[in-house]
């Protein structure tokens, strides 16, 4: 792991520096790169502009590891009115996405399953129906997998976050194609050790393409449901070129990308036929996740540095 991208995720787990940042105009201006605002508003009103343009949204409030259930139970019902929002403005190609940690997986495991239970039941009636579930760094791996099938067992809307960079997910992958899931690949952002992820790009890329390549086989046999978060254009051309040799259509996968990230390769890739949503987060707890996109390529800091002045 480099040393600039080893200092943005030990800074991601700084109180005091989120703290810090929180109350700066400058940091603020900088996160807008990523981010429409802190606002549900905000983020609502950005879906609007990118369905316009022909393209799908991703909501997700952002915020982790809340200390009670009443907090939980406050994060469903925020949930339950964004779908309310996207529902009255006729967003049919939004969707949302949540944290477990947000809906009380550190707290209690049956309390997050029914918020999530309520969540999807509400999010099957607005446009494509699709919740679907993050995945946090490595501790929650097997716990987020245990709700994801129990909630398969009660919804066929489920879609969750596999990250490529956990030497785990192959295994992980291979007992969850029987459930004919929704699975969104992305190469992971959170400070691991070695003997749990690859720390080499290049490794990490190595592996997202044999994920890639194993989700658009059973796509292919209508047993899965692929999702490629990616912001590397080599990588989805790749993508592309074989899911058109394995006869996966168009509208049997999805390209996610970040707000504010290759907005042009967003549109050129909707206009050539894809599916492509755009991952809009949004809230006053942006410093963790701001972090972590950072890190997840570091020359990002000298482009924020340069807009900012």
């Amino acid at each position: 792991m480099s040393i600039s991208r080893s200092i943005l995720l030990r800074a991601s787990r700084s109180q005091w520096l989120a703290r810090q940042m929180a109350e700066r105009a400058f940091a603020k201006r900088a996160v807008r790169k990523f981010m429409p605002g802190e606002d549900v508003t905000d983020a609502i009103e950005a879906a609007q502009r990118l369905s316009s343009e022909g393209l799908g949204a991703v909501l997700t409030q952002l915020g982790e590891n809340l200390t009670s259930l009443g907090e939980a139970g406050i994060v469903r019902e925020h949930y339950l009115g964004v779908l309310d929002q996207i529902a009255a403005r006729g967003l049919t190609a939004s969707v949302i996405s949540v944290k477990p940690t947000q809906l009380g997986l550190d707290l209690s495991l049956d309390a997050c399953f029914e918020h999530l239970d309520v969540l999807a039941a509400r999010a099957k009636s607005v446009g494509p129906g699709m919740l679907w579930i993050d995945m946090e760094d490595s501790s929650y791996v097997d716990r987020t997998l245990d709700l994801v099938r129990k909630l398969k067992g009660k919804h066929d809307n489920i879609g969750v976050c596999l990250q490529a960079y956990l030497k785990r997910t192959p295994a992980d992958l291979d007992s969850l194609l029987p459930l004919s899931p929704g699975i969104r690949l992305v190469k992971g952002a959170y400070a691991e050790a070695p003997h749990v992820a690859f720390p080499d790009k290049r490794d990490v890329d190595l592996a997202y393409y044999a994920l890639a390549e194993t989700l658009l086989a059973s796509a292919s046999r209508g047993q899965a449901f692929p999702v490629f978060g990616t912001h590397d254009r080599g990588l989805i051309d790749r993508i592309v070129s074989r899911a058109s040799s394995l006869g996966v259509k168009d509208k049997a996968y999805e390209i996610h990308m970040l707000y504010g990230i290759r907005a042009a390769d967003q549109r050129a890739l909707a206009t050539a036929g894809r599916t492509v949503r755009t991952l809009i987060s949004y809230g006053r707890s942006w410093f963790p996740w701001y972090m972590r996109r950072l890190a997840e390529r570091p020359a990002n800091v000298w482009f924020v540095l340069r807009s900012m002045v």
